[in-house]
Order: structure tokens, then C-alpha cells, then sequence
């Protein structure tokens, strides 16, 4: 079975430019796009979908990510149903507690179990069903066939398990090491048991961080800060931690990351993401698929808090000149 691979696309341009970026992203051979939902940028995922949908013919679109706490559920509801609309089978929504938007809207991030029940009421609204949000019955008319697939971003063991439980599928930022996979699938798992759901249901995407270039400056990465106080390893969570000291990486918390030595920085490039030139990234990707059945990735191309609204031109080239191609023929 082919890898399917999708990148992240920030809203960092004007939207009838953005619109030429996603446009070659699928020209690219890219499988999907996901689009920041960040409001203090002034510019709208969920107008930028709409444009993509009517400029593409064949990718996977969504937001990277929505929350439940800026945007009410019967308004995300409306909003992916009429996607689906536009764009058939090829809509899907991502939720989780939120970070950046909530931050600078000012709100505290969504509880997990707010979480859970906003993503039962979504399956249920976008099904043609009523749905309880806060004691509260929704409903809503005219819905799309087939219904957009809600997923759930995911870092932390607790969030897996409520992917596992209540939603189509989870985003997972668990890195690409066997044994950090295995754990966190292993929450997964847990999940999915506690509901009676067979595991099987629900999809998997692997966020993989990437540096495409070549290894000197791409392994420098772990060596970094995201942002003031707040270590590149620790962004978007701690979580991060978490899953290399499952592929046997140990490193605390409040490190300090230009302490860390090269050659440990050169360990952690390999179980976390894809730190290298794109041959190696390729065959990076081959090796997990083959270790541990990845199928789905989304590229997270690696940035700062300054740089993070960047194209990803680099990842979009090398994918299109060298990824794409090399996974394909690997593939079929």
C-alpha cells in the first residue's frame, strides 16, 4: 500500500497566493493539506479551505487544527458539511484543546472531556442525527455524503486514548521509532477498548516533523529553542518527551538544548522525524512504514515561533523531485 503524505501550510501569505502554494502542492503529488486555524492572523482557514476546494481536484483538505472553545460546534459542523459539499470525500476536520488561537483569543484550552464531547456531537450532526453539546440538543439540516471524518489531534497518552474512544481517527505526534509508536498505539488501543470500538476503526496520521536539507543544519534542530523558554523539543508538547524515552532517549523536561551533544541531537533526528536530505527522508519513511505499518504522514516542516508562518517551499520541491517519486516506485 502506498504512503500517503500531507503538509502542513500555514497561513502565512495573502489567500489568492496561498491558494497558488496549495495548488502546487498537488501538483507536487501531495496527498493532503492542512491549514492553520489561527484568527490573529488575520486570515480565515476555513474561507482559505473553501478557495482550496474549488482550486484543486484531488486533495484531502482541513484544518491543522480547529478547537472547540473559538469556534462554537454547531458552527463547525455547518462549516465542514458545507466543504463537503464543495469537495466530496475530500474533507475531513481535526480537532484538539487548542494552543496558539486560544492563547491569543485569550481563552484557557478545552478540557479533554469537552473535547470528547464535541467530537461525539460532530460525528453525530455531520450523520444527520442530534447531538447534546452542554445540555444542549443540536441539530442540523441538509448534510453531506459522504459525511467529513473527524480526527483528533494528539500528543499525550490521555488524548490517545479519548481519540481511541470517541473519534474516526487521530493525528499522533509520537515520532516515527518503532517503540514510540508501539506505545503510543498501545493507548490508543486502550481507548478504542474502553467504547467497544475495534481498533481498526479508527485512522492513523503520523505528524513528522521535517528539515529537509542536509544533515549539519538539519540535526541542529533538537538544538534549538521554539521560542523563548520553551525548548524545539517541548513544541507543541512535552508529550515529545515522552515518545523518545520510549525509543530509549532520555531527555528531561526543562533541558537546556544546546547542551545536548551532536551526536545525541543526531540519535533523537532519527527516532523523531526527518532531519536530512530528501533521499534520506524518503527512505526514512519506507523504514517506518516497513517497521511499523506507518501509511499516513503529515509533514510539520520545522520552524520557530518567528519563522512558523514560512511556506514550505523546500519540502514542496523535494517531495515533488525526489519523496514523492522514490516513495512511489517503493510503493506502487
Amino acid at each position: 500500500m502506498a504512503i500517503e503524505v500531507d503538509i502542513r501550510v500555514p497561513v502565512g501569505r495573502p489567500l489568492p497566493e496561498l491558494m497558488d502554494f496549495i495548488r502546487s502542492c498537488e501538483d507536487a503529488g501531495f496527498h493532503g493539506v492542512g491549514v492553520h486555524d489561527h484568527h490573529h492572523s488575520g486570515r480565515d482557514v476555513y474561507v482559505a479551505l473553501t478557495l482550496a476546494a474549488a482550486a484543486t481536484h484531488r486533495l484531502t483538505l482541513y484544518p491543522a487544527t480547529t478547537n472547540p472553545v473559538t469556534r462554537h460546534p454547531l458552527v463547525l459542523g455547518a462549516t465542514a458539511n458545507s466543504l463537503a459539499e464543495i469537495a466530496p470525500g475530500r474533507i475531513l476536520l481535526t480537532l484538539a484543546p487548542g494552543f496558539l488561537s486560544v492563547e491569543k483569543a485569550g481563552k484557557p484550552q478545552a478540557r479533554r472531556q469537552q473535547l470528547g464531547e464535541v467530537v461525539t456531537a460532530l460525528r453525530q450532526l455531520l450523520a444527520g442525527r442530534p447531538a447534546v453539546v452542554d445540555g444542549q440538543e443540536l441539530r442540523m439540516n441538509n448534510v453531506a455524503a459522504p459525511a467529513p471524518k473527524i480526527f483528533i489531534l494528539a500528543a499525550g497518552p490521555k488524548m490517545l486514548e479519548l481519540a481511541g474512544e470517541v473519534a474516526d481517527g487521530v493525528v499522533m505526534m509520537v515520532g516515527l521509532h518503532p517503540d514510540g509508536i508501539e506505545a503510543a498505539r498501545q493507548h490508543v488501543r486502550a481507548g478504542a477498548a474502553r467504547a467497544g470500538r475495534p481498533v481498526e476503526s479508527v485512522e492513523e496520521i503520523f505528524i513528522v516533523p521535517t528539515a529537509i536539507e542536509d544533515f549539519e543544519t538539519a540535526r541542529e534542530w533538537p538544538r534549538r529553542y521554539f521560542r523563548p523558554g520553551q525548548p524545539f523539543l517541548n513544541y507543541p508538547s512535552v508529550a515529545n518527551l515522552r515518545w523518545l524515552r520510549a525509543a530509549g532517549i532520555d531527555i528531561p523536561e526543562d533541558h537546556e538544548p544546546g547542551s545536548l551533544s551532536p551526536q545525541l541531537a543526531e540519535r533523537v533526528s532519527e527516532a523523531f522525524g526527518l532531519f536530512g536530505p530528501p533521499e534520506y527522508c524518503a527512505d526514512r519513511l519506507l523504514r517506518a512504514h516497513e517497521e511499523s505499518g506507518v501509511r499516513r504522514v503529515f509533514f510539520f516542516p520545522s520552524h520557530t515561533a518567528e519563522s512558523g508562518y514560512d511556506l514550505p517551499q523546500t519540502d514542496v520541491e523535494a517531495f515533488a523531485k525526489i519523496i514523492g517519486p522514490r516513495l512511489a516506485e517503493a510503493t506502487g
